[in-house]
């Protein structure tokens, strides 16, 4: 990732997105910390070989969050 080049606040933002790039995750399938960023919005956990999608450059969105709270109480029969 390109760095920015003037303004702490741009290299702040800079840095927490790359931190958040390249952290590691919490599967949802197998709960084991092993979900990593394989590409452009691409999550796949090295455990279990499950891939998901995401955010550009962390696991979970907020919009993403309130949907899964939204439809947390339907339940597909």
């Amino acid at each position: 990732m390109r760095t920015a080049r003037y303004g702490r606040r741009l290299r702040m933002l800079a840095d927490s997105a790359d931190k958040k790039r390249r952290a590691r995750y919490e599967c949802p399938k197998c709960k084991k910390n092993s979900v990593k960023r394989e590409g452009y919005a691409i999550w796949t956990c090295r455990s279990c070989g499950a891939k998901f999608t995401g955010g550009a450059y962390s696991f979970e969105t907020g919009p993403g969050q309130s949907s899964k709270r939204m439809l947390g109480g339907v339940k597909n029969e």
